[in-house]
C-alpha cells in the first residue's frame, strides 16, 4: 500500500490482529522485517512495570522474544533505556558507538551480543510521545538480514519522515482496540458489571438493572478482579478499561 492508502487501512482497522499483520507487512516494504511493539501503563521513575502486564506484539522468532523479554535482556537494552526517556526515532548506531567507546555497561554488553547472535543487527527505535509519565510506547524495526546500519540510515534518510509517521498513527490506534485473545478476557456479564460499577452503581444498583441477585453480582466482580489479577475492584475497573475490555461497542 502507498502511504496514503496504509493511513486510511489504520484509521478503519477493527482488530489489533488485522493491524498488526498489515503493519508488518508495510514495514517489510522499507526493508525492516522483525518488529517488536511495546506498551505499558504501569510505568515508575525506576520500572516499567510487569512484564505480564505489558502489550507486546512480535513477528521475531519465538527464541528471540524469549531470550529478549522472557529471559529479561529487555530490562539492560540500550534502546529500551533510550526510549524511556526520549519521543521520536533513534538508530542503533547509538549502541556502536558507546561499544566503540567502551561506554557500555556490562548489562547493555550483554543484551548487544545476545542481538548480534540472533542476527539483530541493524535498525531503529521509535518511542511514542505520552499523555502521561505512567505509559510508555515503543516500537524496535529491525533492518533485514545483510542490511549494515550504514544501509538502514540510508533508508531513513529517505523515508523516515513517512515511517515515523505511520508508526505513529498505528500506535494511536492500537490503544483503541481491544487487546489479544493471550490475555484472560472478561465475559460479557463481567464486562458489563463493571461497567456499572464505572459508572458510579452500586452491587444492589447493579443487581436490579441486570436483573440478578446481589451474589451473583458480587460473583462476577470477583471472577473480573482475578481475570485482571488485581485486589479492588476500582483497579479492575481502571484496568478493563485500559486494555480496552469495556466501555466498547462490542460489549
Amino acid at each position: 500500500m502507498t502511504t496514503l492508502e496504509y493511513l486510511h487501512f489504520l484509521t478503519t482497522a477493527k482488530t489489533l490482529e488485522e493491524l498488526w499483520d498489515a503493519h508488518v507487512k508495510q514495514m517489510a516494504g522499507y526493508g525492516f522485517d522483525r518488529l517488536i511493539y511495546g506498551y505499558t501503563i504501569f510505568r515508575t521513575e525506576n520500572s516499567l512495570g510487569p512484564l505480564d502486564d505489558f502489550l507486546i506484539l512480535s513477528n521475531h522468532a519465538k527464541e528471540y522474544v524469549d531470550g529478549f523479554l522472557n529471559g529479561g535482556r529487555y530490562f539492560d537494552a540500550p534502546m529500551l533505556r533510550w526510549a524511556q526517556n526520549n519521543v521520536g526515532a533513534a538508530s542503533w548506531r547509538m549502541n556502536l558507538d558507546r561499544l566503540a567507546a567502551g561506554e557500555m555497561t556490562p548489562g547493555e554488553r550483554r543484551v548487544h551480543d545476545f542481538n548480534q547472535s540472533m542476527g539483530v543487527i541493524a535498525g531503529y527505535t521509535i518511542s511514542f510521545p505520552t499523555a502521561n509519565n505512567r505509559t510508555k510506547g515503543a516500537i524496535s524495526l529491525c533492518g533485514r538480514k545483510g542490511l549494515t546500519q550504514d544501509d538502514v540510515d540510508a533508508i531513513w534518510d529517505e523515508h523516515g519522515d513517512e515511517i515515523l509517521l505511520i508508526n505513529n498513527v498505528a500506535h494511536l490506534k492500537i490503544l483503541t482496540l481491544p487487546q489479544p485473545a493471550t490475555r484472560r478476557s472478561l465475559t460479557r456479564r463481567q464486562r458489563e458489571v463493571l461497567e456499572w460499577v464505572g459508572y458510579g452503581k452500586t452491587t444492589q444498583d447493579i443487581a436490579t438493572i441486570m436483573g440478578l441477585t446481589i451474589a451473583t453480582v458480587e460473583k462476577h466482580l470477583r471472577l473480573a478482579r482475578e481475570a485482571l489479577a488485581v485486589e479492588t475492584t476500582a483497579q479492575a475497573v481502571l484496568k478493563a478499561a485500559l486494555q480496552n475490555q469495556v466501555y466498547v461497542l462490542d460489549s
